[in-house]
This record gives structure tokens, C-alpha cells and sequence, in this order.
């Protein structure tokens, strides 16, 4: 593991300017057009959360692009993605693809405080939420008996994810029948994949975000990132019954604990973002990187900063 004392000092990547065209810009990756339909995404440092950019953390831009790249190898039985290939470690060139209009939830325990949240929906008395049914008498954290779908349109009229049952899906006219029935498919096994891996070593995965798109041939393909910690929710598994049976709080393993910190100062996205030690941001560069290897098996192999010198000698053929 790299030393605190060693990130604390390194200079994340906040903004990267390639000189390429078309450049676009997300909370965390930006994109930039290539030729024969194909895209290059860089992931930078940025961390989100409360729909805000709070910091840059080292290293965290690499782990979500090379632990999302394996996780795209592992599930690529399931269903084809659009990855092409990783010429950096922050790096990777995909097939461009016309994204789905909604984001695709899986979830497999109640939980969550967030206004869209199952537990937040149930503790406030709903039974029937995202179009399921729920009985009376579940305790918060407790496992579902299948995991369950509740996609979301993306931003929707007030700028915020809007819920949606999967049966407005189609009603809306946001996707037909066969190709919401194959994401649906697709997203559920890729769960049970990600729980069986995380299982092993030592996570439970407890909910996830996917993405999709259609391929120029018209296929469907999984695209954005897949089971990184800034997408899915993760609990360490040898306390999470223990602390159940206690009601106590799982022990989350993403990148919750930056929202907790925030939340302890009294900060929820409104207003103006309050400081941070150092100590945080090396512990949560810590974390991403030890994700990555439980899950991987693999030892994280940290690239060289500054960023944007690695990357004009990485690219150099494209550039």
C-alpha cells in the first residue's frame, strides 16, 4: 500500500485539456471524439457526491477506469460492452454508443437514506415503491429475497433522477418492450455476477448503478463504469449479521464515509462546501485502491503523476 505521507502529497487530476475535438464534460470523466466511431474517456480524481464536486483524491481516477476495464472482461459473457481498450491507467477508448435515456438500479437490500432510497420510501410508510409490493415489519439493512430493478430517467425535468416503476419504462415510451426486457436481463445477471465476486472476497454488494447503450449495429452494450465504489454500494461481510442482529450500521466499504464526514459538518450539497483535512483524502484514496485489489486479486500498480504528462506520452499516437 502506498504511505499516507506519499498521497497526502501527489497533485490529482482535476481537468484534463487533450487536443482533441469535441471535448464533454461529467462530474467525474470527460470525453473527447476519435475517428471510426470511436471515443476516448479519461476518468480524473474528482470525487462527487450531493450532486456536488468536493475534491480530488489520487489515485481514485485509475482505480474506477482499470477496476471498471475488468469488470467489463468478467462480465462480457453477459452481455458486450463498449470497451475497446486502456492505453492509460486513467484512460480508456470505447465504441460510441447512443446511451439509454434511464439509469438501471439493482438493488439487493433495503436500505439507503437518500429521498429514492428504498428504506428512505418504506420508513415514511410507502408499501408499494418502484411498483413492488413490501410488508410490513422489514427492519433497514435487511437483505431482499431477489434483487430487485428501479430504474430512474436521467435528470428528468428538475434536473434530478425522477424514480420510475419498470413498467413506465415502456408506458413512456422510453424504451420498447424487447429491449427494456434485455436490459432488465442483462442487469440483474451482471448483479448476481458482481455479488458472487464480491462475496468472495469479502464485500457484499448491496446495490449498483448500470448504464447501457445501442451499438451502431443496433446491439445493446453496457458502457460507463461497472461495481466501483463510486457506483455501487459495498458492506464488509464477516460483521454485516452481527451488526444486523445488533441494529447497528453495516460497515460500508465504498465511498460512503466521505458523505458521513460531510454530513457530521453539517454539509448535504446545499450552500458552500466546507473544508477537509488531507488525512481525509488519503484515506479515501486508501480505500479505492484496496477495493481494487480485494476484488481484482490483482496488486494496484499506481501510475505516475502529473497525470497529464503520462497521458500526452501514453497517447502520443492519438494526439
Amino acid at each position: 500500500m502506498i504511505a499516507k505521507e506519499e498521497i497526502i502529497k501527489l497533485l490529482p487530476s482535476g481537468e484534463t485539456n487533450l487536443p482533441l475535438p469535441n471535448k464533454q464534460t461529467g462530474k467525474v470523466r470527460e470525453w473527447y471524439d476519435l475517428p471510426d466511431g470511436k471515443r476516448l474517456i479519461v476518468t480524473t480524481d474528482r470525487l462527487s457526491a450531493f450532486d456536488r464536486i468536493l475534491a480530488k483524491v489520487p489515485y481514485k481516477g485509475q482505480v474506477l477506469n482499470q477496476l471498471s476495464a475488468w469488470w467489463f472482461e468478467q462480465t462480457k459473457d453477459i452481455i458486450a460492452n463498449h470497451l475497446l481498450s486502456v492505453p492509460d491507467p486513467n484512460v480508456s477508448i470505447v465504441t460510441t454508443v447512443q446511451p439509454l435515456p434511464i439509469e438501471v438500479i439493482v438493488r439487493g437490500y433495503i436500505t439507503g437514506v437518500t429521498s429514492t432510497a428504498l428504506w428512505y420510501r418504506y420508513s415514511i410508510g410507502e408499501r408499494t415503491i418502484y411498483g413492488y409490493d413490501f410488508p410490513e415489519g422489514l427492519k433497514k439493512n435487511q437483505a431482499l429475497p431477489e434483487p430487485i430493478i428501479t430504474p430512474t430517467t436521467k435528470g428528468g425535468e428538475t434536473g434530478h433522477d425522477e424514480r420510475l416503476t419498470c413498467a413506465e419504462v415502456t408506458e413512456k415510451g422510453l424504451l420498447d418492450e424487447k429491449t427494456w426486457s434485455q436490459v432488465q436481463a442483462a442487469a440483474l445477471a451482471i448483479f448476481k455476477r458482481g455479488q458472487e465476486v464480491a462475496n468472495k472476497a469479502g464485500l457484499i454488494l448491496v446495490d449498483t448503478k448500470y448504464e447501457f447503450g445501442i451499438a451502431p449495429d443496433g446491439s445493446v452494450m453496457l458502457i460507463d463504469e461497472v461495481h466501483t465504489p463510486d457506483s455501487s454500494r459495498y458492506w464488509k461481510a464477516d460483521t454485516y449479521q452481527e451488526n444486523f442482529n445488533a441494529g447497528k450500521e453495516p460497515e460500508n466499504f465504498d465511498k460512503e464515509f466521505v458523505r458521513i464526514a460531510y454530513a457530521e459538518k453539517g454539509y448535504r450539497g446545499d450552500g458552500e462546501i466546507p473544508s477537509m483535512p488531507n488525512e481525509l483524502w488519503a484515506a479515501a484514496s486508501e480505500r479505492y485502491i484496496t477495493i481494487y485489489e480485494m476484488l481484482t486479486g490483482k496488486t494496484f500498480e499506481a501510475g505516475a503523476y502529473p497525470i497529464e504528462e503520462r497521458l500526452h506520452q501514453n497517447l502520443k499516437e492519438l494526439l
